[in-house]
Formats: C-alpha cells, structure tokens, sequence
C-alpha cells in the first residue's frame, strides 16, 4: 500500500523530484567549484615520469598555482610587461595549439579530470602539457656547456650560470656521453648562442639526458607556462617546497 502512495501520490513524486533536483544541484555546484579552482586558482598533478630527477620522481604529487588570474589581468594592464614566475621556477608548460584551449574543449576537459581526480585529460595530458624548469626569459641569451646552461639577461653585460640566477638551488643530472659525440645533436651536451625572442622563454628538464625541453622544442611562448609548483605533498619524507 505504502509503495502504491509512493507511486501515485503527487506529494511524493515532488518530493522525488525535489530530491533529485538537489542532488544535480549540489554535483553542479561541486563541478562549477572545482573548475574554477582548478583553472584560476590552484590544481594537483601527479608527476608520470623520471625528466625532473634527481629534484622529483615519477609519482610525485605537487600543487601547482595558476596563471590565468594573472594573465587576465595583464590584458587589461598591456604595460604591465612582469611574467608571474621566476628562473628557476618548476612550471608546467602547455604546448596544445591556442585553438585548443578554448571553452568548449576546456568544458569537455574539466568534466573527464573532475570524474578522475585529475587522472585523465581529453587531450591526453601527456601529449602537449610538460613539468620543466624555467631557464631564460625574453630577451635572454643562452648557451650550454657539458648539459649547464649559462644566461645572459636581457640587458646585462655579463652572462651566468642557471644556478647563480635561480632563486632556489637545484642539481640536475648530467649525463656521461662519448667524448667524440657529435655536438650538432641537441642531447650532447653543448648548444650554440641563442638570442630569445620578445615574448619566449626557455625551459628545460634536469634530466639532461634524452629527454625533450627547449633544446629540442625551441623556445616556447611565455603565455603556454600556465602553472607553477609551490608545494609538494607526496612523498611525504620529502614534503615540502619543489
């Protein structure tokens, strides 16, 4: 009799309705929350591969801050020329075409990461979004010798070394290779002087060995570095700023 009222009752149907009616509600808001924090505020990435050793390690689980704030605001600020990072900053950089970035694809991307803890991308992350460290800004010149790079800054009369500009110190692995190992190959070690353009940047793994950055890339745009790490969380033997 109680599953008859249930059915027939026009008090209980609106009460169903009413009930899923608040559960799509709340998903929504939960969903709606989370993009917005992901994309303007902060994410959470998980580090699939060894190109940041010794510094990180696959598996490795960081909090990034993101740069869309930022760059939102320059728009409206066109004299503000200042980039929201630093040399030496673990940045993750995305290489997709702009064409791919707007809100359609962005929309379908959030929904597929919001369903699997930021696990799976509809663009396939590993295809076009990289964890590297920022080397030169625009205007810079760089060169490489035996895998360390030195910088001239834009302006400067004098070149350094990537350790003496980065704000934090850092140890890349630099690998053995045959001393007779032709140098024309971007994993040699050595690189010819580049002069980077007005709105370039440089990055690099600190794995120096055989794995792709600007060496090979070339510069990239300075508006494709859309996030940088602030802390790591896991391991927990190793928490705490990258």
């Amino acid at each position: 009799m109680f599953d008859k009222w249930m059915k027939y009752s026009y008090a209980a149907q609106k009460h169903q309705r009413y009930r899923l009616l608040k559960v799509f509600l709340c998903f929504l808001v939960l969903y709606v929350a989370y993009n917005v924090l992901t994309a303007f505020f902060c994410s959470i990435w998980v580090l699939d591969n060894d190109t940041m050793q010794p510094g990180l390690a696959a598996g490795d689980r960081l909090v990034f801050v993101s740069f869309a704030l930022p760059a939102l605001a320059a728009e409206f600020r066109s004299a503000d020329q200042s980039l929201p990072f630093k040399r030496g900053n673990i940045v993750l950089v995305d290489t997709a075409p702009k064409e791919r970035r707007k809100w359609p694809q962005w929309f379908m991307d959030g929904f597929a990461r919001f369903f699997t803890a930021q696990r799976v991308s509809v663009f396939g992350r590993e295809e076009h979004i990289y964890l590297k460290r920022v080397i030169g800004f625009p205007g810079d010149e760089i060169t490489m010798t035996n895998f360390v790079l030195r910088v001239k800054p834009s302006g400067s009369s004098y070149s350094l070394t990537e350790f003496e500009l980065s704000e934090k110190p850092y140890y890349p692995a630099i690998p053995h290779v045959p001393a007779l190992w032709d140098e024309s190959i971007p994993f040699s070690g050595n690189m010819d002087r580049i002069i980077l353009g007005a709105d370039e940047c440089f990055v690099v793994s600190d794995d120096r060995s055989n794995t792709n950055d600007s060496r090979t890339w070339g510069p990239v745009p300075a508006d494709s570095i859309i996030a940088k790490a602030v802390f790591r969380f896991w391991p927990v033997t190793k928490m705490g700023r990258p």
